[in-house]
């Protein structure tokens, strides 16, 4: 089976340093795969530049077997590759319903009908139906998690870069998010995951990349990244095992 993204040699540099430095890997579809590493690993640079929001300095990155290295964002959008942040981005002047309305809008489908419909289907997959008439500034940390990953999904993605969903959220709501990122790879869209906490890792991903210092480090399934000399070495030791 083809792979629906291929990322091979890609590099960015800053003034001469490297975020990324020569980062090959495949992603298959259906898959839940884990991006780990340090802080400052490189991380939220390769999402950024799969996304379209940053060019490489060199290297490729294919998607359904075109080339998108240097993809303008909206075009990586209407492709079917979306991403969430790590700090919530919602219209905070809009309600609930009315930012996951904006995402049906100019995703990958371009809906203009049944749209609140459709936003409160969105809205119930994530758990938040209820809060759908409430200002988005009104949320709680979890339910704006939630939201960005409902905002993200109303682009219908067909590959979602989830960048550390659960980061400042409780035990409880970190497993409801975990369960309801398993739910959306089982209908259909393929994740990849940036995330620090290594028992969700094992609990969520199929496959795990590791980048330190802007270069892959190891990749494989996450039992056998966890027991790497080299990966507890470069980011379990540093993170204490978190």
């Amino acid at each position: 089976m083809a792979a629906l993204l291929s990322v091979e040699n890609l590099s960015k540099y800053f003034s001469g340093l490297a975020a990324l430095d020569g980062v090959s890997f495949e992603i298959r579809e259906h898959e839940i795969v884990g991006l780990i590493g340090p802080n400052g690993a490189g991380k939220t640079t390769l999402f950024s530049i799969i996304a379209g929001s940053q060019p490489p300095t060199s290297g490729t990155i294919t998607f359904e077997g075109r080339d998108f290295t240097r993809v303008k964002p909206f075009h990586a959008v209407h492709a079917g590759i979306a991403r969430t942040h790590q700090i919530p981005k919602p219209f905070l002047s809009m309600t609930v319903r009315e930012n996951v309305e904006v995402g049906l809008r100019f995703g990958r489908e371009q809906q203009s009908r049944n749209l609140e419909k459709q936003a409160m289907d969105i809205l119930d997959l994530v758990g938040i139906a209820s809060r759908a008439g409430t200002s988005a500034a009104a949320l709680s940390v979890g339910d704006l998690k939630r939201l960005e990953l409902a905002r993200t999904l109303a682009a219908r993605p067909r590959l979602l870069l989830c960048d550390e969903v659960c980061a400042g959220l409780t035990e409880s709501e970190m497993q409801s998010i975990l369960g309801l990122l398993r739910r959306i790879q089982s209908l259909g869209t393929t994740i990849i995951y940036v995330e620090h906490n290594l028992r969700a890792i094992v609990a969520t991903c199929h496959h795990v990349i590791v980048l330190n210092f802007g270069k892959k480090l190891a990749e494989g399934p996450p039992e056998q990244m966890q027991n790497d000399p080299a990966v507890i070495e470069s980011y379990i030791g540093k993170k204490g095992g978190a």
